[in-house]
């Protein structure tokens, strides 16, 4: 376990990460932390890429496998201040908890995990297989993975630690997400006369209703490959007096592992084929959502929303190796998968990777009013970060 001096170090920086506010594209403030605390912990370099991503690097003596720990320093907005018991963005600690905005989601693992990082080192005398990069992610909120796409570029890691919330436990898999944008197009009248034009919401009605019917893809593992309608809009809007000329309904679709864009989008497109050809006045388009955000540096972050699943068997010697350090060190760690989405979308997903999560804290807890963490889970993380390097750096 940690001595009392390292705890309140990873104490003291966590509650430095929390009190910078950084909503998506306004990091910087958290960025200027990193930068200036890692040189100080003996980190051997840092550096930030055009998206504003924050990486460390401590190198080993010996030659050896890279071992990358990944964290998002983005945090989703605050709403209502007021509705918080205790200030969002002040890192109070009442009861054995800080409080604040991105504790959980997950500003407390980054901050475990640089601790560790220097621990470890100092520790060693830097005598270890191996590099050990950390890094502090941007955009994660918005993209899930795609600005770890320059990190894994610049790093080319062997292995990845996400530090999403698990409660300790190892995360081998999840789901991914597609965000899909179902458009049709009509004619636009004066409402008075209805029959002179086509109306883009009615077709879109029928449209929902058809693809209520797929049956969703499926996994043992995973489960189901969901298909929710999240948002629908028409236009003019508002629409006074006018006949909608367009209407644009978005679902959320939960990837299973192997799926593809193409495998994705193929049945809804054969569907609509089909109504299409049944109605000659329906004209309907399907596609991915692209995004596009402002990053703090200045420069445009965009992707295609489609952040791929994936799964590695608990059997895998990387998990195992690490399973049986942290199980030495006193810990029992189950082997499940996220139910969210996160950065392994990238990094296993895209890139295949070796990847697992581990993390402080309580999944549910992300996103939440009176957001916090536990002080003895971001003590017993750094710890386990710190197996981790143990594990797969020698």
């Amino acid at each position: 376990m940690l001595t009392k001096e390292r705890e309140n170090q990873v104490i003291e920086l966590c509650q430095k990460l929390i009190r910078q506010k950084s909503y998506s594209g306004q990091e910087d403030g958290v960025a200027g932390v990193l930068k200036e605390e890692l040189p100080k912990l003996g980190f051997d370099s840092v550096t930030v890429d055009k998206y504003g991503n924050v990486i460390g690097c401590i190198k080993g003596k010996r030659p050896g496998k890279k071992l990358l720990f990944d964290g998002h320093i983005d945090t989703v907005p605050v709403t209502d201040e007021t509705e918080w018991q205790y200030p969002p963005f002040a890192a109070e600690i009442h009861d054995g908890k800080i409080y604040g905005r991105g504790t959980s989601d997950m500003k407390g693992a980054v901050a475990a995990f640089v601790s560790a990082a220097a621990n470890f080192a100092a520790d060693t005398d830097k005598d270890f297989a191996g590099e050990l990069y950390i890094a502090g992610v941007v955009h994660e909120e918005c993209f899930e993975g795609v600005a770890a796409r320059e990190i894994s570029a610049a790093v080319k890691p062997d292995y990845v630690v996400i530090g999403e919330a698990s409660a300790l436990n190892l995360k081998v898999g999840q789901r991914g997400r597609g965000e899909i944008v179902v458009e049709t197009f009509g004619k636009p009248c004066h409402s008075a006369n209805p029959e002179k034009g086509i109306n883009a919401v009615y077709k879109m009605a029928k449209v929902i209703e058809a693809i209520r019917t797929l049956e969703p893809t499926h996994h043992p593992v995973l489960g189901d490959g969901i298909l929710e309608l999240t948002d629908i809009k028409s236009s003019p809007y508002p629409g006074a007096s006018v006949v909608p000329e367009y209407c644009r309904a978005t679902y959320d679709r939960r990837l299973l592992v192997g799926e593809t864009k193409e495998s994705v989008l193929e049945p809804i497109q054969k569907l609509m084929d089909q109504l299409m050809a049944e109605d000659p006045q329906l004209k309907v388009k399907v596609s991915y959502a692209v995004g596009e955000e402002l990053c703090y540096t200045g420069n445009h972050i965009q992707g295609e929303r489609f952040f791929p699943g994936w799964l590695y068997d608990e059997k895998e010697e990387f998990v195992q190796d690490v399973k049986k350090e942290l199980e030495d060190m006193g810990y029992a760690p189950s082997i499940t998968q996220y139910n969210f989405c996160t950065n392994g979308s990238h990094y296993a997903g895209e890139a295949g990777i070796k990847t697992f999560g581990l993390g402080p804290s309580q999944e549910n807890l992300a996103h939440t009013v009176n957001e916090y963490i536990e002080i003895d889970q971001l003590s017993k993380v750094t710890d386990c970060y710190y197996g981790v390097m143990k594990a797969l750096l020698k």
